[in-house]
C-alpha cells in the first residue's frame, strides 16, 4: 500500500512557494504599483472638454495626484524609448549601410527642440483622437519621448559597436542565432551604461515637463494635469509657495522611483560588467535584496519567465565564415543605396524650400543663421566647462560604488530640476541688478548639458574592468599618467557619447533658457532657442520651421566635423579587447 503522505521532496517545493516574511513586504509593493497604474491611467482617460474645462490647482492637496499623471507619462515614454533603443541602435550599429543613414537621421532628431516637435505633434494627436484626452496624453508621452529616447539610442550603439572581439567570436563558436546573441552578448553588454542613460533621460523628461504638459501652439492651450503644469500655473501667477510644493513634490517622487526602479536596476546590472576580477564593492539594492528573498513572488513571475524561453530560440543561426563578397558587387550596392539616400534629402530639402519660401526671404535666413552662431557659441562654452568640472567628479563617483549609491538620488533630481523654476529667481536678479540677459541667462542652459556627461562618465568609470585597475595600480601609475594612460582612454567612449547627447540637450535648453518669464515679465538672451520660442507662440509654422532647421544643421555639421571622427578614434583606438 502506498504512503499517502506528502514526500519531502514535494513539502519542499512547496514550502519554497508559501509566503515568508520578505514576501509580506513585497507583495503590497507590487499590488499598490498596479493600483497606482490603474487609478493614473484611469484619470487620463477622460474627455479633452473637461480638461480644458478643469483649471489646475495650485493645492498642495492635489500633487499626488498630478505627481502619478506625470510620472505614468513619464514611464509610458521610457516603454517607448527602450523599443526605440533597441531596434534603432541595433539596425546602426550592424549594418554599415544603414548606419551612414540612420545615425545622422538621430543627430537632427536630437537637435530637434521639444517645441518644434510639439508644434506638429499636438494637432496630429488632436486629430487622430478627436474629442478625447487620450490625443493630448500622447502628444505629451511622445514630446517626453523626444527628450528621452536619443541618449539612450546613442549609448546602445556605442556599447554594441565596442564589444570586445573575443566574446563575438565566443558567440559564432557556439552558433548562437542572432537573435540568442542580442539577448545573451549584446543588450547584456550594453545594459550598465544603458541603465545610467535610463537615468539622465528620466531627468531630461523632467527637465522639458512644463512644455509637455502645458501645451500651447498656435493660441491652443492645453494644461495636462501633472506637475509640470501646475508649475506653469504657479510661474504664471508669480505663487513662489507652489514652487516651492512643486519642488518638495519632485524631490519625494524622484527619490522614490531611484529607490524602487533605478538603484536595483544599478545594482543588477552590475553582474554584466566585462571583466575577468570582481570589483572590491558592488553596487546594492535594498529592493532587489527583498525580491530575491521573497517566496511567492518569484512563483507568481514564474509564467513571464518561462514565456522567453521560446523567444531565445527564435532567428537565422549566425552565418558561417564565407568568402568576402566581390568588391565590385558592392561597391556597386554602395553607389545604389548612396544614390536613394541623396535622391531622398535633396526631395526632403526641396519640400521644406518649397514649404517656408512663402513670406520669408534670404533675410530671415541670414538672421536665423547668425542667431545660430550665438547660441552655438554658448553651447560649446558650457560643454567646455561642463567637461572640466564633471569628468574628474563622474570619475570618482563610479570609482566608488558606495558613493555613487550615496549621491545618485542627489544627482538625479539636480539633473531633473526644471529650469523654469529658476527662472524667477534669475529673472528678478537680472532687473534688479540691471544685468546683460545675453550673458546671464547663458548659465541656465547648463542644466542641459552638464548631466549627460556626468552620467556617461560614470557609466563608462563603473564599466571599466577592475582587472585594469589593479595592473594600473601594481604597476604604480598615479597622477597626471594614470588619467592619461588609464583612466581617460578607458572612459573616452562613454564621454564622447555623453558630449554628443550634451550638444543636443543644450540646444534644446535653449529654447526654454533663452526665454525667461516671471510673470508679466519676460526677458530675452538673442539667439536660435528665443527665435523658435518666439514664432511658436506666434503659430508661424514656416518661421518655425527655419528655426529647426538651422538647428539641426548646425548640431549635424558640428556632429559631422567633431564628435564623428572621436567616436571612429575611441572604437578604433581605443576598444577594450
Amino acid at each position: 500500500m502506498s504512503d499517502p503522505r506528502p514526500s519531502p521532496a514535494a513539502l519542499g517545493g512547496r514550502a519554497r512557494t508559501l509566503p515568508n516574511r520578505w514576501d509580506w513586504i513585497a507583495l503590497p509593493l507590487v499590488l499598490g504599483a498596479v493600483l497606482a497604474i490603474v487609478h493614473g491611467a484611469r484619470e487620463m482617460g477622460g474627455s479633452l472638454e473637461s480638461v480644458v474645462e478643469t483649471p489646475i490647482s495650485l493645492s498642495p492637496a492635489m500633487l499626488p495626484d498630478y505627481a502619478l499623471q506625470t510620472t505614468l507619462r513619464m514611464f509610458a515614454a521610457m516603454a517607448a524609448s527602450l523599443v526605440f533603443t533597441f531596434v534603432y541602435g541595433t539596425l546602426a550599429a550592424k549594418s554599415r549601410r544603414l548606419e551612414k543613414l540612420l545615425i545622422p537621421i538621430l543627430d537632427i532628431l536630437q537637435s530637434v527642440p521639444v517645441l518644434g516637435y510639439l508644434s506638429f505633434s499636438v494637432i496630429f494627436f488632436l486629430r487622430l483622437f478627436p474629442g478625447s484626452a487620450v490625443g493630448a496624453e500622447l502628444a505629451a508621452i511622445f514630446a517626453i519621448f523626444t527628450s528621452q529616447a536619443w541618449n539612450m539610442a546613442f549609448s546602445f550603439y556605442q556599447s554594441l559597436r565596442t564589444i570586445p572581439p573575443d566574446l563575438q567570436e565566443a558567440t559564432r563558436a557556439f552558433r548562437f542565432t542572432r537573435w540568442l546573441r542580442f539577448w545573451r552578448l549584446e543588450a547584456p553588454f550594453a545594459t550598465p551604461a544603458l541603465v545610467w542613460n535610463m537615468m539622465m533621460s528620466m531627468s531630461g523628461g523632467w527637465f522639458f515637463v512644463v512644455a509637455s504638459e502645458a501645451i500651447t501652439v498656435g493660441g491652443r492651450s492645453v494644461l495636462l494635469p501633472g506637475i509640470g503644469s501646475y508649475v506653469a500655473t504657479a510661474i504664471f501667477q508669480r505663487d513662489l509657495a507652489a514652487i516651492g510644493y512643486a519642488i518638495a513634490c519632485m524631490v519625494i517622487v524622484i527619490g522614490l522611483y531611484d529607490q524602487l526602479l533605478f538603484r536595483p536596476l544599478v545594482a543588477w546590472s552590475a553582474k554584466f560588467r566585462f571583466e575577468e576580477l570582481m570589483a572590491a564593492t558592488q553596487p546594492r539594492s535594498w529592493l532587489l535584496l527583498l525580491f530575491q528573498r521573497a517566496r511567492a513572488t518569484h512563483f507568481l513571475v514564474a509564467p513571464l519567465r518561462l514565456l522567453r524561453h521560446p523567444f531565445l530560440i527564435l532567428g537565422a543561426p549566425a552565418p558561417h565564415a564565407h568568402a568576402a563578397p566581390s568588391m565590385r558587387r558592392e561597391r556597386l550596392k554602395d553607389i545604389v543605396w548612396y544614390a536613394l539616400i541623396g535622391a531622398g534629402l535633396t526631395a526632403a530639402i526641396w519640400s521644406i524650400f518649397s514649404y517656408v519660401r512663402t513670406g520669408i526671404g534670404w533675410s530671415d535666413l541670414a538672421e536665423t543663421l547668425l542667431l545660430g552662431l550665438f547660441t552655438s557659441a554658448r553651447v560649446f562654452s558650457l560643454i567646455l566647462l561642463a567637461s572640466l568640472v564633471w569628468v574628474p567628479i563622474g570619475v570618482q563617483i563610479g570609482l566608488r560604488s558606495r558613493l555613487a549609491e550615496k549621491v545618485q538620488p542627489l544627482i538625479q533630481f539636480l539633473a531633473a530640476f526644471p529650469a523654469n523654476l529658476l527662472f524667477p529667481f534669475a529673472v528678478l536678479g537680472i532687473v534688479h541688478f540691471d544685468l546683460q540677459p545675453g550673458i546671464w541667462l547663458s548659465p541656465l542652459m547648463i542644466l542641459g548639458t552638464q548631466w549627460y556627461i556626468l552620467f556617461n562618465v560614470i557609466a563608462g568609470t563603473m564599466a571599466f574592468p577592475a582587472d585594469l585597475q589593479h595592473a594600473s595600480a601594481n604597476l604604480g601609475i598615479r597622477g597626471w599618467l594614470w588619467w592619461k594612460r588609464v583612466m581617460l582612454p578607458g572612459i573616452f567612449p562613454y564621454y564622447v557619447t555623453g558630449a554628443i547627447t550634451a550638444s543636443g540637450g543644450s540646444w534644446n535648453a535653449s529654447i526654454v533658457a533663452e526665454v525667461a518669464s516671471w510673470g508679466d515679465t519676460t526677458l530675452v538672451s538673442r539667439g536660435l532657442g528665443a527665435y523658435i520660442q518666439e514664432f511658436t507662440d506666434a503659430g508661424d509654422y514656416p518661421r518655425i520651421v527655419l528655426g529647426i532647421v538651422v538647428m539641426a544643421a548646425y548640431v549635424t555639421a558640428c556632429n559631422r566635423l567633431l564628435w564623428r571622427p572621436l567616436y571612429a578614434f575611441a572604437e578604433r583606438r581605443l576598444r577594450i579587447s
